[in-house]
């Protein structure tokens, strides 16, 4: 059965109607949230190893569908546009290497921090166990 489609200010907002400046370059169009989801996937399928691919198609998971019911069009463009330039970076490969830019870190809340902490403690475990080790004991 479909569902009738009720446009949302997910679906209705645009880069513009944010009104600042910002690295995007002017002909950026945001996907809408499932086409962005969906090709986050595939790229990752295309790029990332399995155990790399699981713990990255996971995270992304969580993250859409704790923002499924977000109504604030900033928050919602922020978020989709965020995802998109990761999107972007990966398919570029432009990601290897990269530090987390310091102005981002700033702004994020303590619960943000907290589960990117998580995260490179589980890449770091990853990594480890993949040497041949047993990662840290």
């Amino acid at each position: 059965m479909r569902l009738p489609f009720h446009p949302t200010a997910r679906l209705l907002a645009t880069p513009a109607s944010i009104g600042s400046k910002s690295s995007l370059t002017e002909a950026l169009a945001l996907l809408p949230p499932i086409p962005l989801y969906r090709r986050i996937l595939r790229v990752h399928r295309k790029k990332l190893d399995p155990q790399m691919r699981l713990l990255g198609d996971s995270y992304v998971q969580s993250e859409f569908r704790a923002h499924r019911n977000v109504e604030n069009p900033l928050h919602i463009i922020g978020f989709l546009t965020e995802w998109q330039l990761y999107a972007q970076k990966l398919e570029g490969d432009a990601w290897i290497g990269e530090k987390l830019d310091k102005g981002k870190l700033d702004k994020m809340s303590d619960q943000q921090i907290g589960q990117l902490y998580e995260l490179m403690q589980a890449i770091k475990n990853e990594e480890g166990e993949g040497e041949g080790g047993h990662g840290k004991e």
